[in-house]
């Protein structure tokens, strides 16, 4: 996950046999869940990205400025959750707090042979 800035932590959420095969498919292919806990340090952010399946996010604690897709952006608090469609560029995550950090748990449906949850978002100019 090298996209993500060094103040951010992913740490995936332990549950026994890693992640969960689901009896569902994705666009025709067999389908895993994966749990990840994500923290933003005070004032961290990720770079913009995209996930290879539909991402169900809670915010657990602090705040998080939000933006995938078309939608505008917003401002969650803990308690809020948000859907980010299959693909969709996540262009803003960021903990807008100088002073505590953010947390947030997301369930990410992927096609099992998925190479990468995380997908960086090419800089402008292909570079």
């Amino acid at each position: 996950m090298n996209i993500l800035m060094a103040t951010m932590r992913v740490a995936q959420v332990s549950h026994p046999g890693g992640p969960l095969d689901v009896d569902e498919q994705l666009k025709g292919k067999p389908t895993r869940a994966t749990t990840l806990e994500v923290t933003f340090e005070p004032g961290a952010a990720s770079a913009p990205h995209r996930h290879p399946g539909p991402v169900f996010g809670y915010v657990l604690e602090g705040e998080l400025e939000f933006q995938a897709g078309d939608a505008p952006a917003r401002r969650l608090k803990a308690g809020d959750t948000f859907y980010e469609p299959a693909m969709v560029l996540h262009a803003v995550s960021r903990n807008p707090s100088a002073k505590v950090r953010t947390r947030v748990l997301a369930v990410i449906l992927h096609p099992r042979d998925a190479k990468a949850l995380v997908i960086p978002e090419p800089a402008k100019g292909g570079k």
